[in-house]
């Protein structure tokens, strides 16, 4: 009885130390660590990995890949997709390879997650990098909205949906997910003109083995908005106390992300300083693709 109790202990332990996530490394283990941070609520890191992972960490990184707990390769029906509980799974990654400190280069709501967990552990952060990453989420959907209603103008089936989506509750996973389908519907995360190497990149992640694993978890937002009580939030004055303290925060932002206003990236932009800010030309959402050499180019300056 005593060998099943403590066999089930271990069992327990480790599924609570995120010894079940997926996690994949690039590189040497003794060069800086990287923590790529994915989007989501449902989001994983095939892309990244599938395309940029390994050039970043020829960049002289160590970089670290991983989906958080319940999304993409990571499942558990039991995970509560909390941000206490993404915390967690950083912390058993820091466990897991005896890391002091780490970049957290994050992207999309992985840049909530990062921020909200360098707020709470600054001493385990080098440094924060915001890649096309949220902050304002409630600005974040105006903007979509608005913008929207001025390029169809007197569109009434287009207006007519706007509408419907403006009388949802604000801090719902639909008003999430409706604000989202229709800046998809407009190609807000598509660049304007993508280069032969990007559509390389978009190609040969498509016919590679990480586009097979592309798992999306669909109630992984619903979820979270009905478990974590602050799922609509401006991480601004976050990001202000953290640069405070003497974490530095650097932003990369494509020119054609069309869920940013410009007010936004002006802020973010203010937030970080100028050297430490990059706005990307034809480049839009997944910058790491769309402009990839300068994309790692500016991670490279910044982090050595």
């Amino acid at each position: 009885m005593k060998f099943l109790s403590l066999f089930l202990f271990l069992i327990i332990s480790l599924f609570a130390k995120g010894q079940n996530l997926y996690i994949k490394t690039y590189g040497n283990e003794n060069n800086k660590p990287v923590i790529f941070i994915h989007g989501g609520p449902s989001g994983n890191a095939t892309l990244f990995e599938g395309t940029t992972a390994q050039n970043l960490a020829d960049q002289g990184f160590y970089v670290i890949a991983y989906d958080r707990r319940g999304e993409g390769r990571s499942k558990d029906p039991n995970a509560t997709f909390t941000y206490e509980e993404a915390f967690q799974d950083l912390n058993s990654i820091y466990s897991k390879y005896h890391l002091k400190k780490a970049v957290l280069l994050s992207h999309s709501f992985g840049g909530l997650v990062a921020t909200l967990y360098t707020s709470k552990y600054p001493q385990n952060v080098t440094a924060l990098v915001l890649a096309g990453a949220l902050f304002s989420q409630q600005e974040t959907y105006d903007h979509i909205l608005n913008s929207i209603k001025k390029v169809h103008d007197g569109n009434s089936k287009t207006l007519n949906k706007i509408a419907y989506v403006e009388k949802l509750d604000k801090n719902s996973a639909e008003y999430r997910k409706h604000c989202f389908d229709l800046a998809s519907d407009e190609n807000y995360f598509k660049m304007p003109k993508p280069t032969a190497k990007s559509k390389k990149l978009y190609t040969d992640y498509e016919k590679g083995e990480f586009y097979k694993t592309n798992v999306r978890n669909k109630n992984a937002p619903l979820l979270f908005y009905q478990n974590e009580k602050q799922n609509n939030i401006d991480s601004r004055p976050l990001l202000k106390k953290i640069k405070a303290e003497g974490v530095p925060i650097l932003a990369i932002y494509g020119k054609d992300d069309g869920i940013f206003s410009s007010a936004q990236i002006q802020s973010i932009k203010d937030i970080a300083g100028v050297n430490h800010f990059a706005f990307l030309d034809n480049c839009s959402h997944y910058l790491f693709v769309d402009q990839q050499k300068e994309f790692l180019s500016n991670i490279k300056k910044w982090l050595k």
